[in-house]
């Protein structure tokens, strides 16, 4: 299947992984059947390498229900962005809607989608955080002319979505790899273990992801690697994660992070890809 130039990540996302791609794309395995992506997120990596079969999976269903809106109803979506101003009092109202859970569900998914995505385009820092309610937080941005509609992407993306076989999931990080078998791969992109208490950024999802969390990750990989499944991990290079995964093949990358609450901490860190194959 030719890749489409056009499909690629229509949310900005904590730790998303475009400025990565040419270190992923050089320690992936040669070949695989169906690709499988746990904690998806922006999606970088998939639009990158556009598998022809896929399973996809994110624990945010906001998230999942704006890809399966791209899918099925993307001239619908892109009508519905179109009524969106890039104005703070409106912003706040739209940003306001999911206070009232009863009123909030009567909106379609199609409804629901274009709000997160005007949101994700227009707050500050382009970030999809929830506080312990699952409520949106983030602030206004102020951006002078943010691409709110973007459909040219979005119906790259549909075109991709329609012709691949990509099985969309909602759940925890074990259950979207059941059925897995030999042969396939496995992308995980957790939420990455904080350097810092200021970088301890799980905000998309109102559950966070704790160390408990990171090892019942490492126990999935061992399952996997037992059974002979290639897979490749990101993560920041703490000491945990370090000794965590001593005992599988590690390389150390650079990577530029903005998302810091003081500017002088933003700059290049050290993160890892992890693999279990030469």
């Amino acid at each position: 299947m030719k890749k489409h130039p056009l499909a690629a990540p229509v949310v900005k996302w904590a730790g998303g992984k475009r400025q990565l791609l040419e270190d992923i794309a050089a320690h992936l395995p040669n070949n695989y059947s169906t690709y499988y992506e746990p904690f998806f997120g922006g999606g970088a990596v998939l639009f990158e390498l556009q598998p022809q079969k896929a399973v996809v999976n994110d624990i945010n269903e906001e998230l999942i229900n704006v890809y399966n809106v791209i899918r099925d109803n993307v001239e619908d979506l892109v009508a519905d962005l179109e009524k969106h101003k890039n104005e703070a009092d409106y912003f706040y109202k739209i940003r306001e809607m999911d206070r009232n859970k009863e009123k909030y569900n009567r909106l379609s998914d199609v409804e629901k989608a274009s709000r997160i995505l005007y949101l994700n385009k227009t707050c500050y820092n382009g970030l999809f955080r929830v506080n312990q309610q699952g409520e949106f937080n983030a602030p206004f941005g102020r951006y002078k002319n943010p691409n709110i509609v973007n459909e040219e992407v979005l119906r790259a993306v549909n075109n991709y979505f329609n012709k691949a076989e990509i099985t969309f999931k909602c759940g925890d990080f074990v259950e979207a790899v059941q059925g897995i078998r030999k042969g396939d791969f496995v992308y995980f992109d957790p939420p990455y273990d904080p350097i810092s208490d200021s970088a301890n950024f799980t905000g998309y999802n109102r559950n966070g992801f704790s160390r408990r969390e990171q090892i019942r990750l490492k126990r999935l990989c061992d399952r996997l690697n037992r059974k002979g499944i290639n897979f490749l991990l990101s993560n920041s290079a703490t000491e945990f994660i370090l000794d965590l995964y001593k005992d599988y093949n590690i390389t150390i990358v650079q990577a530029k992070r903005a998302i810091n609450s003081k500017g002088n901490k933003r700059g290049s860190v050290d993160e890892v890809l992890v693999r279990n194959y030469e």
